[in-house]
């Protein structure tokens, strides 16, 4: 039997890592601006930091060559697509100050540049979680003050002299490189290799995941640590002091960048848990887990925010967070959708909602991505994202088909549970951000390691059981694909074609989808009937 010996093995790994990391930081830092040293040295660093975990993380997992490969495809395609964009946009994006100074993200522009504010004034990192908290005359720009902490923390004592936000992005890429290889290890240990190994292909090459880990946003790290806390749980009950590091650590990350996602984790995996039945827990135990999430978000906001906080001003935050912001985006899609405003004109009030839920759960629509004459950068990414969420789509409906075969029953229960709490959450992203085609796959894609592991199953059934439902969803969702083409064809170019509505295409794509459907039971039910008369 193969022993692991973790001080030779690093040993070993230091040999390649220390030059790799060195080699890499001082090309990043030429390309960089700023004194060379001090620019080469933290790269470096984070490089050397990052590297290690992922050797570590490697070795774990069996040192195979395709999660190796795997694992630097994940790093590469971040930080090449983060330098890329910053060269690319100022030239050829649309003239914005954010586009202007390189970023993607709105979001990502201002609390990079509020870190880099922060880094260099007297205020100590952590009053980047007061709410209090001013960069000038703004408020501060993280809700929850993680990102802004770390981000600060960086510039200040790696890169004092200039503003480098690539070191921000290389962080975001190692760190998403890690929970491709904790969601590796996780998902075999859960579902076995095939299901494991494609789950992390998907965390590794979805496009919206490496456009936000090339990006200064929290999503790569919120997703990481959700992989730590399922993989925690999921080995349980083989290791249990392991089990427990990686559950409080993916705890502790989540709760300081998203106290709600850090809930909402705890909610599907200790579900999933209990109706897989292959970890016993205790109704103390099932009680503990969510009330020390919620005691320790209290004690987060209590403890490092200046101001008081009341008791009745957080039940109201939390009340009126999810209405407020769906009103909002409602409004905005209102604004700047024509095509959906006479529908919004001929419904009543209260079915406005669900129209823009529904509508959102498209988003990006790839339809409009190809036809929108948007500059080429622009063009082009929004092609790449569209087409990762139109390939996992038929999977995430198909799962629940898939979900229903499961065996034994107590594993059935448990991945109906994980279809039924991912799709809530696309719901609910979709009726937080409504139609925004940016905001909405954002929020979306915090739960991706839920979203590989159900598209990996679904796969794995089809390839076993070759279910006709799959080609029939695949049908359904190539009819939506041709319509609204033709419809964004007809809005965006000078082409001779007849004019459809927006309701029109929407009752076409419901009233052909609904025949491939009914035809499919139909046909399925025929041949049923046949084997039973044979």
């Amino acid at each position: 039997m193969k022993t692991f010996l973790p001080s030779r093995c690093f040993a070993r790994d230091l040999k390649w890592i220390i030059p790799a990391s060195l080699g890499v930081g001082a090309f990043l830092s030429a390309l960089d601006g700023g004194t060379w040293w001090i620019g080469w040295l933290a790269y470096s660093f984070i490089l050397a930091l990052g590297l290690s975990a992922l050797a570590a993380l490697w070795r774990r997992a069996g040192a195979g060559r395709t999660l190796a490969w795997m694992l630097l495809l994940t790093l590469f395609l971040r930080l090449g697509l983060g330098i890329a964009l910053t060269y690319i946009l100022p030239v050829a994006g649309y003239p914005t100050d954010v586009q202007q100074a390189g970023y993607v993200f709105r979001d990502a522009f201002t609390r990079d540049t509020q870190a880099w504010s922060l880094a260099n004034s007297n205020h100590p990192v952590l009053s980047s979680f007061a709410k209090s908290y001013r960069v000038g005359a703004a408020h501060s720009a993280d809700q929850y003050g993680g990102l802004l902490a770390l981000s600060a923390l960086v510039y200040r004592y790696l890169s004092p002299d200039i503003h480098r936000p690539w070191l921000i992005i290389l962080l975001a890429a190692l760190v998403a490189a890690i929970g491709v290889a904790l969601t590796w290890k996780a998902a075999r240990q859960a579902w076995g290799a095939s299901v494991g190994a494609f789950a992390a292909w998907i965390m590794a090459l979805y496009p919206e995941s490496i456009l936000l880990g090339s990006s200064q946003m929290r999503e790569p790290f919120l997703i990481t640590f959700i992989a730590m806390l399922f993989l925690g749980a999921v080995t349980w009950q083989a290791r249990r002091r392991t089990a427990i590091a990686w559950m409080a650590g993916g705890l502790a990350g989540m709760l300081l960048f998203s106290p709600g996602v850090a809930i909402f984790a705890l909610l599907v995996t200790g579900g999933f848990l209990w109706l897989r039945r292959g970890v016993h827990i205790s109704w103390r135990l099932a009680l503990a887990v969510p009330g020390v999430g919620i005691a320790a978000v209290l004690l987060l906001w209590l403890g490092l925010a200046r101001g008081s906080l009341a008791g009745a001003s957080l039940f109201e935050t939390l009340a009126n967070w999810l209405g407020y912001s769906a009103q909002w985006d409602l409004y905005l899609t209102q604004r700047a959708s024509d095509g959906l405003q006479p529908l919004f004109d001929a419904l009543p009030k209260f079915l406005h909602l669900p129209l823009v839920t529904a509508y959102g759960l498209f988003q990006p629509v790839l339809p409009a991505a190809i036809a929108d004459p948007a500059p080429w950068p622009w063009y082009t990414l929004a092609i790449f994202r569209a087409l990762g969420w139109y390939a996992l789509l038929p999977l995430l409906i198909f799962a629940l088909i898939a979900s229903w075969k499961v065996a034994p029953k107590n594993e059935r229960r448990a991945w109906l549970w994980l279809w039924l709490a991912t799709w809530g959450w696309i719901v609910l992203s979709s009726a937080r951000a409504g139609g925004d085609q940016w905001d909405n796959p954002r929020y979306r894609v915090i739960l991706i390691l839920f979203q590989a592991a159900l598209a990996a199953g679904a796969w794995t059934y089809w390839r076993a059981a070759r279910s006709p439902w799959f080609g029939r969803i695949l049908a359904v969702e190539g009819v939506f694909l041709v319509l609204f083409g033709y419809w964004y064809a007809d809005r965006y170019t000078d082409w001779p074609l007849w004019s459809l509505s927006f309701l029109q295409v929407v009752l076409g794509i419901a009233f052909i989808g609904f025949l491939i459907l009914l035809g499919g039971w139909g046909w399925d039910r025929r041949e049923k009937r046949k084997k039973l008369v044979e």
